[in-house]
């Protein structure tokens, strides 16, 4: 009988023991970290926020032990849209297309189309009748890779996405297509269209730019990124309400859903992290407690 309920108690201890949350990960120095915890609120276990950086040279993408014990730890994976989902993919012809008929022809002058049309021949080895009815903003995406040092590129949330498959996690997103189209459709595409000339007209003056927020963020100074993005000079910097801070006030709702039913871990550019109307902050204010993660080995 004793021997029986000693088996019964050290069954009892060993199972309260592997219910105990895992330790806790390091607590960065101070602010300059991508990666932060989400605890508090009653949350049963915390989550993970990382800011990632749409399109890098392969080398300079690496993942601290920190960053994938996180990964480990977390259900479910949101990108800012669900790069799994094949419909994203198929369905990103079309929604990239301007509205009612729109082509570039008439959003520049003749001279202007030209150059645009040069720029895309002569450097991008691309004809511009391609892409006639694509909305300037996405053309400007094309310009990135003028500003890298290496030729294969690739993105952080590619490389992490392999990490999270590897882990069998299911990969989500706070955004469609659809969504993200919307955003672009919501901004004159006379605007996009002046900043896409300007870019190409000043590409010299935007490398410099582009290279600090690269270092920044390969440093992980969250201070220098929000100062950088803040900049005046910065690219469409007077459409920050809407590329920026509702998309992040409707992605901290959808959290505020998911968070109580299970722990996640969230990869989204870092652009929305920092500052006042960032992720950092709103979650904050939604009364979570939110602390950077030691993410360098």
């Amino acid at each position: 009988m004793k021997q029986n309920l000693f088996i019964f108690l050290l069954t009892i201890i060993s199972a309260c023991k592997a219910q105990q949350s895992p330790p806790s990960l390091p607590t960065n120095p101070d602010n300059n970290s991508l990666l932060w915890e989400i605890s508090g609120k009653d949350l049963k276990q915390p989550s993970y926020l990382f800011g990632t950086f749409h399109i890098m040279c392969p080398d300079d993408i690496r993942f601290s032990a920190n960053l994938k014990e996180a990964l480990k730890r977390s259900h479910e994976v949101y990108f800012e849209m669900d790069l799994d989902d094949a419909a994203n993919t198929l369905g990103a012809v079309f929604f990239m297309n301007m509205k009612d008929g729109k082509k570039l022809q008439d959003l520049y002058t003749e001279d202007e189309y030209q150059r645009l049309n040069r720029y895309f021949s002569d450097s991008l080895g691309m004809p511009l009748f391609s892409f006639q009815r694509m909305k300037p903003m996405f053309l400007d995406a094309m310009l990135f890779p003028r500003l890298m040092p290496c030729k294969n590129l690739s993105g952080v949330e590619q490389e992490l996405m392999k990490l999270a498959k590897a882990d069998k996690k299911e990969i989500r997103g706070f955004e469609t297509i659809k969504d993200q189209a919307a955003v672009f459709d919501s901004i004159p595409y006379e605007l996009q269209a002046r900043e896409l000339l300007k870019e190409i007209d000043s590409l010299s003056y935007y490398k410099p730019m582009f290279d600090s927020m690269l270092m920044a963020y390969k440093s992980q100074q969250m201070n220098g990124l929000d100062k950088i993005m803040s900049n005046e000079s910065f690219a469409m910097k007077d459409q920050t309400d809407i590329l920026l801070d509702k998309r992040n006030m409707n992605w901290v709702k959808q959290m505020n859903e998911i968070l109580p039913k299970q722990n996640i871990f969230i990869a989204v550019g870092a652009g929305h992290l920092g500052g006042p109307k960032g992720l950092i902050e709103l979650l904050k204010k939604e009364g979570y407690s939110v602390r950077p993660i030691k993410n360098k080995d």
